[in-house]
């Protein structure tokens, strides 16, 4: 099947609503990006959960899960999902409950994503411990199957090291059958795509065509070993897109701090450049395998963007 197309909600994280001083007019631009999205055909609509934008400042960044709670109601079609939520903010129990709930609110079309979380500005702001990053990993296992959990059994007992889960039940557990999809996001080749293999519906990896054909291979090794069917995860990447006439004049356009999100160049491999320039990087996403692109587009609260992209790229 052709790689599918989502959309990067700009809800404030690079602080691309600062420009709108009313917080109100500000979500409402959100959400007509999102509705704009719906009609457009994009597959998802995915928001980031972070607490502090990047770097921390004073510019309006909405909270994720509510976000999310709301854009359920303002669409129609389009799937709605976290890229990804942090583990460490909530407790997973309590988490597994909201996705429930948000999977009702939207008719079926949530995803969860989860992750092992990185900001570290956000736990030290909000009193959260920031553990390294083994900890942080260990203890997303342990949060993924308290919340599988939570999802397929009446009640949930779990004496964990982390989490300690007593009866805990959760109705409604949601519309889609056998439970919520879940999307564990990160690229770890020893842990976080052996979690992916062991417990993930959907996987996020950030990287070039060849980097993504690597950790695919990786991936595919861990479901052998697992038993699992490589086939059943979708796999999806994201992209910056920036348009131009040129291939130099989109180049020109790329913000500055991409290297902190997207391994090396990504000039050199992001949908960026003349319109035959990104058939032609669409194409080397697919042959690596690629399922899904969640895109994040330079001017991000421009409906018409949107628009244009769709024209040329989802058929």
């Amino acid at each position: 099947m052709p790689v599918k197309f989502s959309i990067f909600l700009p809800t404030g994280f690079g602080r691309e609503l600062a420009h709108i001083p009313d917080p109100v007019d500000a979500f409402e631009t959100v959400s007509q990006v999102a509705r704009a999205g719906d009609r457009l055909g994009y597959e998802t609509l995915w928001i980031v959960d972070h607490l502090h934008t990047i770097p921390p400042s004073q510019a309006t960044f909405f909270e994720c899960w509510t976000t999310l709670a709301a854009l359920a109601r303002d669409t129609e079609r389009i799937r709605i999902g976290q890229m990804v939520t942090g583990n460490n903010y909530r407790n997973p129990a309590l988490q597994a409950k909201m996705a429930s709930t948000v999977d009702v609110l939207s008719h079926g079309r949530f995803t969860f994503g989860i992750g092992a979380g990185w900001y570290e500005s956000d736990y030290h702001a909000y009193g959260y411990e920031y553990s390294e990053a083994p900890e942080r990993l260990r203890q997303l296992r342990e949060a993924v199957q308290i919340i599988l959990s939570l999802w397929t059994e009446d009640e949930t007992t779990i004496e964990g090291k982390y989490y300690q889960i007593n009866g805990a039940i959760n109705q409604p557990k949601g519309v889609q059958r056998p439970h919520v999809p879940m999307l564990i996001g990160g690229a770890g080749e020893k842990v976080t795509l052996k979690l992916v293999a062991q417990y993930g519906d959907v996987c996020n990896v950030i990287e070039s065509p060849a980097g993504l054909a690597h950790k695919y291979g990786v991936l595919k090794r861990h479901c052998d070993d697992a038993g699992r069917n490589y086939d059943s995860i979708l796999r999806t990447t994201t992209s910056i897109c920036v348009m131009a006439d040129t291939d130099e004049e989109a180049r020109a356009l790329v913000p500055g701090g991409t290297e902190a999100i997207y391994p090396g160049d990504v000039g050199e491999y992001g949908l960026i450049g003349s319109i035959d320039t990104i058939h032609r990087r669409i194409a080397d996403y697919e042959a690596a395998g690629v399922q899904e692109i969640a895109i994040s587009f330079l001017e991000s609260t421009d409906p018409d963007v949107l628009k244009r992209f769709a024209e040329e790229f989802i058929h």
